[in-house]
């Protein structure tokens, strides 16, 4: 049984996340750590990671970027290891990421749907073959709550394809004061917001005549947290180093 503790367990995810766990029978949680430490009758919570009561086999985080550094700071110390689900984290806190990766077990994605990232695995193969030859545009639906833009998984996605093009793209997020027409090389980003919607990622292949789409839509938060708690459960067994959503992939086939 592996004992999990939840970085933001009293917002929306870390309910839902305690939710998946409760379904399952290979972990189980043992604590939560939040700003918010009103008990909610199933495990403690605490205020920050130095008070947890036990030392958790891996720490599922869903909480904030300025809780980023608390929560590296008692992995290194501990040795736990940590799957990252936040988003919006600066250049500078991505590289404490990579840099913690060297000493513990760091699993860090950008979205951790598995059919996102089973998008991201068709993106590539279809950069492969059209790219030079289409124009490649990406789409992102998300609430009105949403704080940054373009999502987060649309970087991942538009870093993914580049990675197969020799990384001679640059993405280009405000054509709209750019009079001028479409370059070559650029991965168009186009953000948009509104009412509920939980996240919707279009890939479009423009080419002479014909169009490929490549889409994914999310009908509810339960999709991220089940891809966290998969995560925990294969983070658990691995020694130091920077994993990702490929890495479950990959152990699945």
């Amino acid at each position: 049984m592996i004992n999990v503790s939840i970085t933001g367990a009293n917002g929306k995810m870390g309910h839902v996340i305690t939710s998946i766990i409760e379904g399952r029978d290979d972990c189980t949680v043992i604590s939560g750590i939040d700003h918010n430490t009103a008990e909610n009758g199933k495990y403690p919570i605490v205020y920050e990671p130095s008070q947890l009561p036990e030392k958790p086999d891996v720490i599922i985080d869903f909480s904030h970027p300025s809780a980023l550094d608390d929560l590296l700071e008692y992995c290194l110390s501990t040795g736990t290891p940590a799957v990252i689900a936040t988003t919006g984290f600066s250049e500078e806190q991505i590289a404490k990421i990579k840099s913690a990766a060297e000493q513990v077990p760091i699993f860090f994605s950008f979205n951790m749907s598995l059919g996102i990232n089973l998008l991201a695995s068709l993106a590539k193969t279809a950069a492969k073959l059209l790219g030079g030859q289409f124009d490649i545009e990406i789409v992102e639906k998300h609430h009105n709550q949403k704080i940054d833009a373009p999502s987060g998984t649309a970087i991942m996605l538009g870093n993914a394809i580049n990675s197969v093009l020799e990384d001679k793209y640059h993405f280009e997020y405000d054509r709209h004061s750019r009079r001028m027409k479409r370059e070559k090389y650029e991965i168009g980003m186009h953000a948009i917001r509104g009412g509920t919607i939980v996240g919707e990622h279009d890939i479009i292949f423009a080419g002479r005549d014909e169009v490929i789409t490549l889409s994914h839509s999310a009908a509810s938060k339960e999709v991220f947290a089940v891809g966290a708690v998969n995560a925990a459960v294969f983070l658990a067994k691995q020694g130091a180093g920077l994993y990702d959503m490929s890495d479950v992939i990959n152990e699945l086939k």
